[in-house]
């Protein structure tokens, strides 16, 4: 239902409490080994294998039986790191010359290194004793065969991928990625503006990159005008291949305001408690959340910032902005019951600066920009030196 003037503006908490109840992702997917990277593990994996699968040598140098150490050993052959058919087997007083990550003989105990020893001809001598079973990995050491390789949930970097390709592992079970469709709406959007009240569309190649950085699929992303005919059509096959839409513009107050006047009688259109991003709205059609941002290009990408890619990360994994506090360089001031997000930027010395105006407009200072900075709903006034909340953009 409609915002009514006399209740109080939804805060930025409640809002993103009604967006976080609508909104859910679920289903996996099978993903060969290639392109797993950054997706998240949605079932634990068990190695098929032991690992390593065969007992092998840490160190390039001599395979022996430790109870003939130290002493002359006569050396008998060498084994490569590379496929072999036969092991030599060791008598008492021999070595084979080995090499890292070669099998060893299953009557070798020890492996002594090349440093440490000294060859002459088809001798070598070891100086000192060694323990039974130095320089060798037996198999499974590392991981037995059926024991879990990789827990779920679990985001996958080159290291988990090593892991799964020792094991033979061709593929695994993944989250499927969050699928959000983009509709940028205004008359005034043009491909190449050549008349006066035309201008480039900011939002929509901001979102599209919004989405792919938050690890989810920007399956539909397209451009339509004031026209409500228009916007619906397009709204339907948003909905029919997506998770969640996300529009921008058209949800203001006064007239052509194509998304309110298509949605406004199917969810919540309002003010909410925030600068800049206070115009919002929420509908679910057919089952599936769309929420409406406002059309200036930093309340577009602040509110996908604040309501949309928390939810989106928490699904992929994907990494959100470091939070920090920073002390103030210049004082600022932000209206009394709102939640504003200014744009700052790190200086030199540690402190944190302002980075532009508080506008919505300012696209080019939020680009500016290397961190917001929140001011919470009961500060109206900060001054140089004072701490701030800041995220990282």
């Amino acid at each position: 239902m409609p915002h009514h003037a006399h209740r109080p503006a939804p805060s930025v908490d409640e809002h993103a409490d009604r967006i976080r109840s609508l909104v859910a992702f679920d289903g996996d997917e099978e993903v060969a080994l290639a392109g797993l990277l950054d997706r998240v593990l949605a079932y634990d994996v068990a190695s098929p294998v032991d690992l390593p699968l065969f007992r092998n040598s840490e160190r390039d140098g001599f395979a022996v039986r430790a109870a003939d150490l130290p002493g002359v050993l006569r050396i008998v052959g060498e084994i490569a790191a590379r496929p072999v058919d036969e092991l030599p087997h060791l008598a008492p007083g021999t070595a084979v010359r080995i090499m890292t990550g070669a099998p060893v003989p299953a009557t070798a105990d020890a492996v002594v290194q090349v440093e440490d020893v000294a060859v002459d001809g088809d001798t070598v001598t070891v100086p000192d004793t060694v323990p039974a079973g130095r320089w060798i990995r037996d198999r499974g050491s590392d991981l037995a065969a059926g024991g879990t390789i990789l827990t779920a949930p679990r985001r996958l970097g080159s290291r988990h991928l090593a892991a799964l390709a020792a094991a033979g592992v061709p593929a695994a079970r993944v989250r499927r990625r969050p699928r959000v469709a983009l509709i940028s709406t205004g008359a005034e959007l043009a491909e190449h503006p050549t008349r006066l009240g035309e201008i480039h569309d900011a939002n929509l190649p901001a979102l599209v990159a919004a989405v792919r950085q938050a690890g989810a699929d920007p399956v539909l992303a397209e451009r339509v005008s004031d026209d409500a005919g228009a916007f619906a059509a397009v709204l339907e096959r948003a909905v029919a291949a997506s998770d969640v839409v996300v529009t921008s513009g058209g949800i203001s107050m006064g007239d052509h305001e194509v998304v309110r006047d298509v949605l406004g009688d199917r969810g919540w259109f309002g003010h909410i408690a925030m600068q800049p991003g206070g115009p919002q709205g929420v509908t679910v059609v057919d089952g599936v959340p769309v929420l409406s941002f406002p059309g200036n290009p930093v309340s577009t990408q602040l509110s996908f910032e604040v309501f949309l890619a928390p939810l989106l990360r928490a699904r992929t994994g994907a990494p959100g902005p470091a939070r920090v506090t920073g002390t103030l360089a210049e004082p600022a001031t932000s209206p009394a019951g709102k939640r504003q997000f200014l744009r700052g930027r790190w200086l030199d010395d540690g402190r944190v600066a302002l980075a532009s105006g508080p506008q919505s407009h300012l696209v080019a200072g939020l680009a500016a920009a290397d961190c917001l900075l929140v001011v919470r709903e009961h500060v109206t006034e900060l001054a140089a030196g004072d701490v701030v909340e800041t995220w990282s953009l």
